[in-house]
């Protein structure tokens, strides 16, 4: 589909992925402007980022038009036809789907920072006070808990949290089967699945639920916004890392590329961890290594033994015959 579509078109299209976008007006034309598509979490970041960038001589003159919405609605949307410069995503595999779609070069992840421009962990967010002493992963599958978790199928934060949950059982000892089963029991206590990060944040601070599992950067925000929550980064839990990329056939592909350098600078990474997400940058985490505790469980996706994103997509979220597919069948599929 021509980048020039038609305005009712992209409309269409943007519907059709149920995606949630926000269009900032483009500057003044002294320069291109720039199509950023994202997950539905760093918008705030991104308006501090790009004002940076815009102050830079690379970025003078440049307008961005901004599109935020769940990852995986995102990323079939941009396959779909939804115009895009640079890409942002929850994770990996939603950049493979464009990369099958011959949209995004397949050596992306052979860039800066195997391709990521952000890291987190997955945390769980409760209520001021802790009112119900939820310390860990397994409180959460005591009776009368209360979870909120967004939909695996839809949000690239779900599948995060499913698989830091998953890989804290097995660091604890768990057999596969056995952390399995601990999946079945956490997700009978989700009570609200929505199709995003922010949006599942949103419903808990409307007074749902007794847990939300999310990114780290999502509760240090509500904290920034002046919401009375806290949170607990469980001793043990995942690694996240969110991935960025050129489209292939950009328009203006320099220009994005300097953005996407820009990016990872270090005023740049500066402004992300302002906003609660890590540093990809070692010196930039450092600097900000009081905001951002190590834990001694920490594991990346390499680190669970099950082959990587490659083998982990169709084990546990293939939406037919998934392991998640399976615990939803028996927990009803309970939905935002």
């Amino acid at each position: 589909m021509s980048r020039r579509l038609p305005i009712v078109m992209l409309a269409l299209v943007v519907a059709a992925g149920g995606v949630a976008s926000a269009l900032a007006r483009p500057t003044a034309k002294a320069g291109p402007t720039l199509s950023l598509v994202a997950y539905s979490t760093p918008a705030g970041a991104y308006a501090k980022l790009i004002a940076a960038f815009q102050k830079t001589p690379a970025g003078a003159g440049v307008g961005f038009t901004q599109s935020y919405g769940a990852s995986g609605d995102q990323t079939r949307a941009v396959a779909a036809g939804l115009p895009a410069d640079v890409v942002n995503f929850s994770l990996a595999p939603d950049m493979d789907v464009l990369v099958k779609a011959g949209l995004v070069d397949s050596n992306w992840s052979k860039q800066s920072y195997k391709g990521m421009v952000t890291d987190s962990v997955a945390v769980l967010v409760l209520r001021d006070g802790n009112p119900k002493h939820i310390e860990g992963w397994n409180d959460l599958l005591r009776p009368g808990i209360s979870v909120i978790t967004p939909n695996p199928f839809t949000s690239g934060g779900a599948r995060w949290n499913v698989l830091a949950a998953y890989g804290a059982w097995r660091k604890q000892g768990k057999t596969p089967k056995q952390a399995e089963a601990n999946l079945l029991e956490l997700f009978k206590n989700v009570s609200v699945q929505d199709k995003s990060a922010r949006d599942a944040l949103n419903t808990f601070l409307s007074g749902k639920g007794d847990a939300l599992i999310t990114y780290e950067s999502e509760a240090v925000a509500a904290q920034l916004r002046g919401s009375k929550i806290q949170y607990v980064i469980p001793r043990s839990t995942i690694l996240i890392e969110n991935p960025v990329a050129v489209l292939k056939g950009s328009p203006n592909k320099d220009k994005a590329n300097q953005f996407l350098r820009f990016l990872r600078t270090p005023a740049a990474q500066q402004l992300f961890a302002d906003n609660g997400y890590r540093p990809v940058v070692r010196s930039v985490l450092q600097t900000n290594a009081k905001r951002f505790p190590t834990r001694p469980g920490l594991f990346t996706i390499d680190e669970l033994g099950l082959g990587g994103w490659s083998k982990v997509q169709p084990r546990f979220f293939d939406p037919s015959v998934g392991i998640l597919a399976e615990i939803e069948r028996k927990v009803g599929g309970v939905t935002g």
